[in-house]
């Protein structure tokens, strides 16, 4: 007789508790999101714009704004599987399972004005004062940027909108957003937005955002931003800035200082001008040389050395990482789904209002940890928690002095401090204006073993244009 062997099988019930608006309002959360976003606040703002609904209705105005929300996070998915991920965790409230049109109409009912009054109630820098890596002695770092980036449905109503830029091989496929934000670039969170035709030039773009500056602000900018009407506009703010300056700008000298800069006057501005070689030298044997030109309106050498500008400088290139976050992983670098100018506007502010309560979430959670530098924290890991969080309905309703689902996740997945090293640039869109390789770059990722820093003691004459240069080193012996 065969024996038969008992195979036991150990089973665990788990059973939760989830806390959610009563009735109707039910889908209206964005999981522990809903923390940043709180119901206070989108009632308050529905209430506002006049968007509250006069009489209750199956669908609120409430629960569509977290339903407009909810769509940055879910970007491949249509209307109706977005709301099934509102309404995944919530089976027993007998709920209404509308159809795409019925979404379609709550939008347009919201309109545009709440989403956009949401994310400038939660635009703003979110780091405090002694947070690592947000400040320069007494300034926070910020800066301006703008991206084209964002491409929109091909439709008659956004090219008559945005029309099309003009490309190496024509014009490109999609219609394109020119998006201008202010960043906290310790944080990499907005401090404001706008966005509209790429015709309208960047300068005019970022005046619309100078009155979010304030005294306390150091303002970093590329070579875009260096004319002399828009350095004074920011001047007149009352903050600092320290910009780079293009190779063909000539400078009258005013008086030269001990550590090689000088005085001298863009426009009705006196500032202070660095001039600096830059060597950056590779593990594999190679130096990166360029030179960078930058002006300032910290015009003591002792208190703000000019090799410690220099530094700084690179700090801009943060503004990059939160434009490659909101693009490439919140957005997953797809084309916005509305296809006419009055959805796109709600869609881009709503995709904005999310990063925004993501970039909140994350550094709230590294302020946890005294001596933390937000930049550790990953974008990734807070996203898909927070994506995780919306379809198991977890976390609405915050917890007393806990940092949540997303906090812990963040913590737990700490990056490791940043490593110095040459990036490479590719570019795969063949109507680009960037679409040629340049020669002069590295063809691959290499570590920087390291940086020199040799400052040029010019004569403020124009300075001849030219290119960073990849030096091959002396092999060893």
């Amino acid at each position: 007789m065969r024996a038969q062997s008992a195979i036991s099988t150990a089973v665990t019930t788990i059973t939760r508790t989830i806390t959610v608006a009563a009735g109707v309002f039910g889908p209206g959360h964005l999981g522990e999101l809903t923390w940043q976003v709180p119901f206070e606040l989108v009632d308050a703002v529905l209430e506002e714009m006049g968007a509250r609904e006069r009489r209750l209705r199956d669908l609120p105005s409430r629960v569509g704004v977290y339903f407009v929300l909810a769509l940055g996070l879910f970007p491949r998915l249509g209307y109706p599987m977005v709301w099934q991920k509102l309404t995944a965790a919530l089976d027993g409230l007998q709920l209404p399972c509308p159809s795409p049109k019925a979404l379609r109409d709550l939008r347009r009912r919201i309109g545009v004005a709440p989403v956009k009054a949401l994310f400038e109630v939660l635009a703003g820098p979110v780091a405090q004062p002694s947070t690592p890596g947000v400040r320069f002695g007494r300034f926070r770092t910020v800066s301006f940027d703008g991206c084209t980036s964002v491409k929109v449905p091909d439709t008659e109503a956004n090219r008559g909108w945005l029309g099309k830029m003009k490309a190496a091989l024509g014009v490109t496929g999609y219609p394109a957003v020119e998006l201008m934000t202010l960043v906290e670039t310790g944080t990499r969170a907005l401090i404001g937005a706008v966005f509209g035709p790429p015709a309208t030039g960047e300068t005019d773009y970022a005046r619309q955002l100078l009155h979010l500056l304030r005294r306390d602000m150091l303002v970093l900018t590329d070579r875009g931003f260096d004319a002399a009407a828009f350095l004074q506009a920011i001047a007149a703010t009352r903050a600092r800035f320290l910009t780079r300056l293009t190779c063909t700008r000539t400078l009258p000298v005013l008086a030269r200082l001990d550590d090689g800069t000088f005085l001298s006057k863009i426009g009705a501005l006196t500032v202070r001008v660095l001039e600096a070689e830059i060597t950056v030298s590779c593990a594999d044997g190679t130096r990166w040389c360029g030179r960078y030109r930058l002006a300032t309106t910290l015009l003591n050498p002792r208190r703000y050395p000019a090799p410690a500008l220099i530094r700084l400088y690179h700090e801009r290139w943060e503004h990059e990482a939160a434009y490659l976050a909101l693009r490439h992983t919140l957005l997953t670098g797809r084309v916005l789904r509305s296809k006419d100018p009055a959805g796109l506007k709600q869609e881009i502010w709503a995709l904005l209002a999310t990063y925004q309560a993501l970039r909140r979430a994350m550094t709230a959670a590294a302020e946890t940890v005294p001596g933390t530098d937000p930049d550790r924290a990953s974008f990734t890991i807070a996203l898909q928690t927070a994506i995780d969080t919306v379809t198991t309905a977890d976390g609405i309703i915050p917890a007393t002095s806990d940092p949540g689902r997303i906090g812990h996740a963040v913590l737990n997945g700490l990056l490791t401090p940043r490593r110095p090293r040459v990036s490479v640039r590719k570019v795969k869109s063949p109507l680009s204006r960037w679409n040629k390789a340049d020669p002069d770059r590295p063809t691959r990722s290499t570590p920087v073993t390291a940086i020199g820093i040799t400052l040029q003691h010019n004569t403020g004459q124009q300075s001849p244009t030219r290119r960073p240069a990849r030096l091959t080193a002396a092999p060893s012996p």
